[in-house]
C-alpha cells in the first residue's frame, strides 16, 4: 500500500539552526500564548505531534503522562537531554499516518509548526480523530494561506497562486500552507468540531523584531490574537477543536497498538513488543528509552 511521504528532521540541526539564537523569541513567546489560551491546563494523557526536541514540553506540566511523538529519532534524542529523567515524559518514534496508539487514548492532543508538512491532511485527522478519546481536545497551529503579506504579493502580480483558494498549495516540497476554511472542514469530516481561532505572529516583521522587545511584541501579538474569531490575516494560525464524542475510551490498562495492523500490543519483553495477530506478529523495539515504531525488527 503507497503511503504518503514524510519530512523526515532525522540527524538534522533544526534546534540550533531555526531556534537557538535565531531571533525567534517572539515567535515563541507568542506561541505559548496561544497554546495557553486554547491547550486545557491539565489532564491525564496528552500528545504533542510533532514535538521534536521538546520546545514546548515545559507547557505540559498539568498532565500526568505526555507523550513526545516525532519522526525523527535524533530530535527526540534532543528532547532526552533537554528534559532529563521526569518520568512523565514518553518518547515516540513513528509515522502520524500510522498512530501507534490504542484508539480513545489521549484527552489532550497538540500540534504546533508541523502540520505544514503533512501531504494527506485527511489521512492525518483521521489518525488523531481515532486516537483522540470521545471528547478530545485537539489544538492545532497551521501556517495560514490566506495571510496579509500573501495577498499583497497576489494582488501585486508578485505571486501566482491565490490565497483566496481554498485549497493547500505546495510552495517548496513537502512545505504547504492551507487556507482556515480548509482546515475547518477536513476537521468536521474527520469527526472534530471546530470552536475558536486564535491569529498568531501578526508581527513576524523583522524590522519591528529589532526595535520592540520580544516580550512586548508578544504581549501586543496576544491582543491580536484575539481577532481570529473575526478575520485571518496572519502566517499563523491557533484552532481549538474538540473529538464529537462517537467514540470510545481507551480500554483501562491499554496505550501501544501495532502502528501497522492496530491491534493492542501488550507489555514490552526486554525491550521488544510483539504484535499478537496472527499474519502481523510484527516486533518494535524500546532503545535507550525511545518507544521505536517507525520500523519493525
Amino acid at each position: 500500500m503507497d503511503r504518503p511521504p514524510v519530512c523526515d528532521y532525522e540527524g538534522s540541526d533544526y534546534r540550533q539552526r531555526f531556534w537557538q539564537g535565531q531571533g525567534r523569541d517572539y515567535e515563541d513567546l507568542s506561541e505559548r500564548l496561544a497554546l495557553r489560551r486554547l491547550m486545557p491546563p491539565a489532564g491525564d494523557t496528552l500528545i504533542d505531534i510533532g514535538a521534536g526536541f521538546g520546545r514546548l514540553a515545559d507547557e505540559y506540566n498539568g498532565y500526568r503522562r505526555v507523550v513526545l511523538f516525532d519522526f525523527s529519532r535524533s530530535l527526540l534524542r534532543e528532547a532526552q537531554s533537554h528534559l532529563g529523567s521526569d518520568p512523565r515524559f514518553i518518547y515516540v518514534a513513528g509515522n502520524w499516518y500510522q498512530m501507534p496508539f490504542v484508539s480513545g487514548l489521549f484527552e489532550t492532543m497538540v500540534q504546533v509548526r508541523t502540520i505544514h508538512h503533512a501531504a494527506d491532511v485527511p489521512a492525518l485527522f483521521g489518525q488523531l480523530a481515532r486516537i483522540a478519546c470521545p471528547s478530545g481536545v485537539y489544538v492545532l497551529e497551521f501556517a495560514s494561506k490566506h495571510h496579509l503579506k500573501a495577498i499583497l504579493r497576489y494582488w501585486t502580480g508578485r505571486q501566482r497562486w491565490s490565497p483566496f483558494q481554498h485549497q493547500p498549495v505546495e510552495f517548496i516540497e513537502l512545505n504547504f500552507d492551507f487556507h482556515p476554511v480548509w482546515i475547518r472542514r477536513q476537521l468536521q469530516t474527520a469527526g472534530f468540531n471546530p470552536g475558536r481561532m486564535l491569529t498568531v505572529s501578526h508581527y513576524r516583521i523583522p524590522f519591528l523584531k529589532k526595535i520592540i522587545p520580544a516580550a512586548l511584541l508578544a504581549q501586543l501579538d496576544g491582543l491580536a490574537q484575539l481577532t481570529g474569531e473575526w478575520w485571518q490575516l496572519s502566517p499563523s494560525v491557533f484552532l481549538y477543536s474538540q473529538a464529537n464524542g462517537l467514540g470510545r475510551p481507551a480500554e483501562p490498562g491499554t496505550f501501544f497498538a501495532c502502528p501497522e495492523c492496530g491491534t493492542p500490543l501488550g507489555d514490552e519483553d526486554a525491550g521488544i513488543f510483539e504484535c499478537a495477530l496472527h499474519g502481523c506478529q510484527r516486533r518494535w523495539q524500546v532503545k535507550n528509552g525511545i518507544y521505536d515504531f517507525k520500523d519493525p525488527l
